[in-house]
């Protein structure tokens, strides 16, 4: 087991481990760390804990001490710069007739290095632009295509579900969402029902996808033959979430009604038995 801290970075969720170097820290607390471009502040995310020497990618970076007053002024002073060079840049993407959107800029914490996010339909030959930004700011120049996700991670944003998008708040790396989980998951198959602000399917489809996996393995599914207090009935509708089904009862004519997957057996899963 290795003490490490956890740390984030200005744009999203994911975490990164580092050796507090003897450090007491707090989750907020603002430190410098060096990095391989070279020294950047980060937030605290998770204070001094023990992790598995399994899960750490040596060598562990050492944070380098707590952020100060004058750290915190050098910040400021570059957000007021990336302000200025967004405007700069887009300026220049129409002199050059770009097919290109700006996302966001990112000075490096020592000003050595600019980057300049951008989304784009297909490959972008921004070569002279890349010189006339160097010309302009006479500092390293990065260009980095990114795809809408990571604008969106970016920017951030709030979710149809009334909170802070998820990718910006606590997911890592992207993973792969499929039309088949809101499938599974009862949703509705209209894109625009199933979509995130980005236009691509919800990323929760995904990290949702295992607990629906869990509830669907012992919940009577649409057409199974259950046995009720009442007699044997057919399933005509299951909420994975609650627990709750509807049933109506075989051979008579009495009128759907409510009972929660607890207090029925299952007979047969659509004719067929369950599996022992």
């Amino acid at each position: 087991m290795t003490e490490v801290v956890s740390i984030k970075f200005r744009n999203g969720g994911k975490e990164y481990y580092f050796d507090p170097d003897g450090n007491k820290v707090k989750v907020g607390d603002k430190i410098i760390v060096e990095m391989q471009k070279g020294k950047e502040m980060a937030t605290i995310s998770q204070e001094n804990h023990m992790v598995p020497d399994d899960k750490i990618v040596k060598p562990l970076r050492k944070m380098l001490r707590f952020a100060n007053q004058k750290d915190f002024d050098r910040v400021e002073e570059n957000r007021k710069k990336e302000a200025e060079a967004l405007k700069i840049c887009e300026k220049k993407i129409e002199e050059h007739g770009l097919e290109m959107k700006l996302t966001q800029v990112e000075y490096s914490f020592d000003s050595s290095q600019i980057i300049f996010y951008f989304t784009a339909d297909g490959r972008v030959d921004f070569r002279e632009l890349v010189k006339d930004l160097a010309g302009e700011f006479h500092t390293r120049i990065e260009l980095r295509q990114i795809g809408v996700r990571d604008e969106a991670k970016m920017l951030g944003g709030i979710g149809i579900c009334g909170q802070p998008y998820c990718c910006k708040r606590f997911l890592g790396d992207f993973e792969a969402v499929s039309i088949k989980m809101a499938k599974e998951q009862g949703l509705s198959l209209n894109p625009t029902k199933v979509s995130g602000s980005c236009g691509r399917l919800m990323c929760c489809l995904k990290y949702e996808q295992d607990a629906y996996e869990h509830l669907s393995s012992f919940t009577p599914k649409i057409g199974s033959i259950v046995k009720t207090c009442d007699g044997k009935a057919t399933v005509i509708d299951a909420n994975l979430i609650s627990g709750n089904l509807i049933v109506k009862l075989i051979d008579t004519e009495s009128m759907p009604f409510k009972v929660h997957r607890d207090n029925v057996k299952l007979i047969s899963f659509k004719g067929k038995s369950p599996k022992k």
